[in-house]
């Protein structure tokens, strides 16, 4: 019989190995675009859809994913999204643009079950390691985005896997996911009802809208951020490669205020002066991006990527901190990915409306202090002592 340190080591090993795969599917895609419209004959509206349906998806199906959790146990139900998640990246890579679309679709709806799932499923299991293992969600989350997002067209190209043979690429570490996740299914059914509480009605509290609020303001200024940045670099005269690559530092930074953010969050007793302290660095790293000098925008970036890092893992402590049943966990943590991915599929577009009927490229810093003075207020409020 397996002992209580080698069940928690499985379960450690099967967190880690979920969330890497909680990204890869989707920020492996948009290097592959020009690749994927060329073949298939896509317009750029059509191919432009296949980054924001994962979104879609996310907000859509994340309200169910707290009744699925409910009905087959949190571990259970983990162990369906991952095979969701698998049948959706290897479907949409074998035919056409339906099943592109499918595929692409499933992968979606396969993500958001797990991610919304392993927030109350750590704090019902791993309650003593809640910041380590919130950190190392979020971490590496970002960390195997950015890998993805880099290594997609050397895969395509330099191994001659094409655009197809890339994609599919990532279902090995699906696959590995799912070995190491399988002691969890074998468990007994850890309910989100088992604390016999009933779960609070997330939609009708103040508190919980301002952690809505808050996971969708910093999810706005990451999603139009990483996909309008290049460009606006590149109207400053920067090269493409120059732009590419000011990015990926930023979201390399970002990993310095995910991994920290949590522990730091959990031994205070309200979260609202760090979260200030973030808004702070936004409003100074945007404020910055006014200055076209090289070495100041480098700077800001910086101060910008550790900043969307942390506000990452602020949102995704202040669903645990705030709630005191595993049940209310796992609706606030619904409530809180639906509305924040339908606000970040709105986000890159309301910009690229505003840009096509004003060509200013400095409304995007604009648009960014809008939000992060959004985000200050609400993180404020949502970082007190209190519960759901």
């Amino acid at each position: 019989m397996n002992s209580p340190t080698t069940n928690k080591g499985f379960l450690i090993a099967g967190i880690l190995l979920v969330s890497i795969n909680l990204r890869t599917s989707i920020s492996s895609v948009g290097p592959l675009i020009p690749f994927i419209r060329e073949d298939l004959g896509l317009s750029n509206g059509l191919a432009g859809f296949l980054t924001t349906l994962p979104l879609l998806t996310f907000a859509t199906f994340s309200l169910f994913a707290p009744a699925i959790g409910k009905k087959l146990g949190m571990g259970r139900a983990v162990f369906l999204g991952m095979i969701i998640l698998a049948v959706g990246v290897i479907l949409r890579v074998l035919g056409g643009i339906e099943l592109l679309l499918l595929g692409t679709a499933l992968t979606g709806i396969g993500i958001v079950i797990a991610n919304v799932l392993l927030i109350p499923l750590i704090k019902f299991r791993l309650p003593e390691k809640l910041g380590l293992m919130t950190a190392l969600l979020a971490t590496m989350m970002s960390l195997f985005a950015a890998i993805a997002a880099g290594v997609s067209v050397p895969l395509a190209v330099d191994l001659d896997l094409g655009w197809r043979g890339s994609l599919a690429f990532w279902s090995v570490f699906i696959l590995i996911a799912l070995i190491i996740w399988i002691p969890q299914i074998q468990r007994p059914k850890a309910s989100l009802n088992d604390d016999q509480k009933v779960a609070k009605n997330v939609w009708k509290s103040k508190l919980a809208w301002h952690v809505t609020l808050f996971m969708g303001c910093q999810s706005v200024m990451y999603f139009t951020l990483t996909a309008w940045l290049p460009d606006m670099l590149i109207s400053r005269g920067w090269s493409p490669v120059e732009a590419g690559a000011v990015s990926s530092v930023m979201q390399l930074f970002g990993l310095l205020g995910s991994y920290f953010a949590p522990a730091i969050l959990i031994r205070q007793r309200q979260q609202s002066t760090f979260t200030l302290i973030v808004g702070i660095m936004y409003v100074v790293g945007f404020l910055g991006l006014f200055i076209h000098q090289e070495w100041v925008t480098y700077f800001c970036l910086v101060l910008i990527g550790v900043g969307m890092g942390a506000s990452l893992s602020i949102g995704y402590t202040l669903i645990s901190l705030r709630t005191a049943e595993d049940s209310t966990t796992a609706k606030l943590s619904a409530m809180v990915q639906s509305s924040g991915y339908y606000l970040a599929a709105l986000g890159p577009m309301l910009f690229g409306i505003s840009l096509d009927l004003f060509n200013n490229w400095n409304f995007l810093i604009f648009f960014m202090l809008f939000f992060t003075v959004q985000f200050i207020y609400f993180g404020m409020s949502a970082g007190r002592d209190l519960k759901i």
